[in-house]
């Protein structure tokens, strides 16, 4: 087969698959949400007003960041009290894994 038939093959339709790529992406495309990550991964615990102080970003700004992670599956969240606990959702943390592996 010459260079040009293997370039002019069609490109299987992965359609939901590549929706879940692009959210994963679009999830961890911001440097502070990935930092997020990062940080909720090395306390390997719930975080709480922790993170706020650990990112130079104002408190409004880490909970939009904290609210997309979320959405994505990426990040779990609990009230407690006046605060909310965070980590990282290891299933969605595998799926991430899982994703960028397959490219």
């Amino acid at each position: 087969m010459t260079e040009h038939e293997q370039r002019a093959r069609p490109v299987p339709d992965t359609g939901s698959a590549d929706a879940a790529i692009a959210a994963l992406a679009w999830a961890i495309a911001h440097p502070a949400r990935v930092r997020i990550l990062r940080i909720l991964l090395a306390r390997k615990a719930c975080v709480c007003g922790e993170l706020v102080d650990q990112m130079p970003l104002a408190q409004s700004t880490v909970s939009q960041h904290l609210k997309i992670l979320k959405e994505a599956g990426l990040v779990q969240g609990e009230i407690d009290g006046p605060k909310v606990c965070y980590w990282v959702d290891a299933d969605g943390l595998a799926r991430l894994k899982e994703i960028v592996g397959g490219l």
